[in-house]
């Protein structure tokens, strides 16, 4: 599949998948979300889709889909929005005009499943000039609670712009830089709402809630209070300002597919 097609004279941006595999299958079943192309008509349902915003928790990804009905005056009455995915407890997926808001769980493991999915949805539905928005909550560092950090790239535990897979038990590094234009507009919108303060910054993507995070209250902790303040300075000296569990392969899958990728986060 090509990164562009051109369309009446203007190139468009295509999603793009690198794998030979899928153009021999006679159906491609996207599992975790009850969706197939043979059992579905993926073109019809999703081929309008270009904004996919995407988070944690199933009720909120609905309650943003009522939030942006309204938003865009496509609400109705006492509309209810069926979540697509019902026929599996996975994921959740709910779709208004060309939004698509779906839920991703926690961690990279959950969420790298879902955007393998996903790719392939609008892949399949033949989308284009598609942009992915990556919503939720996160840990601050060194920011006033209630601060929206916008990421400028995600880093690992070390600080390194990488995210490190191993495929058939070989490394493989892939970069995690999102879309620094899509960051900057969405520091302007911050600015011009002025109803909370908004800055750009690296996100640390951890393997963990607890330890990876350097908190002191989960079932092991092998560090001080000191050794934890330590790593926060490290890590805000490195230009970290949030930290989480899912930026690094959100980053890099978005990247991979041709996607234009954001994140901003709420931090506590």
């Amino acid at each position: 599949m090509p990164l562009g097609e051109e369309k009446n004279g203007a190139c468009d941006r295509s999603i793009y998948v690198n794998n030979p595999h899928l153009e021999s299958m006679t159906e491609d079943i996207l599992y975790h979300f009850n969706l197939g192309t043979s059992t579905h008509d993926l073109p019809a349902m999703f081929g309008d889709v270009k904004f996919v915003c995407v988070g944690g928790s199933p009720w909120r990804m609905k309650s943003f889909t009522e939030y942006i009905a309204k938003e865009l005056g496509l609400s109705e009455p006492n509309a209810d929005y069926p979540n697509i995915c019902a026929g599996t407890d996975r994921y959740a997926m709910y779709k208004v005009g060309p939004v698509l808001s779906v839920s991703h769980g926690m961690g990279i493991p959950s969420i790298s499943i879902m955007l393998h999915e996903l790719i392939k949805l609008l892949y399949h539905a033949r989308c284009t000039d598609v942009t992915v928005v990556r919503i939720g909550t996160s840990g601050g560092i060194g920011l006033k609670p209630g601060t929206v950090v916008v990421t400028k790239q995600s880093v690992d535990s070390a600080f390194q712009p990488r995210l490190e897979q191993i495929i058939l038990g070989k490394p493989v590094v892939r970069s995690t830089e999102l879309d620094g234009e899509l960051a900057e507009e969405l520091l302007q919108c911050g600015k011009d709402l002025a109803e909370f303060e908004t800055v750009i910054g690296n996100t640390m993507c951890t393997l963990d809630f607890y330890e990876g995070q350097a908190r002191l209250d989960g079932a092991f902790c092998s560090y001080s209070e000191e050794d934890k303040q330590n790593y926060l300075a490290e890590a805000y000296a490195a230009g970290v300002r949030n930290i989480e569990m899912e930026s690094s392969v959100f980053a890099a899958m978005c990247k991979l597919s041709n996607l234009r990728g954001m994140s901003f986060k709420y931090t506590s």
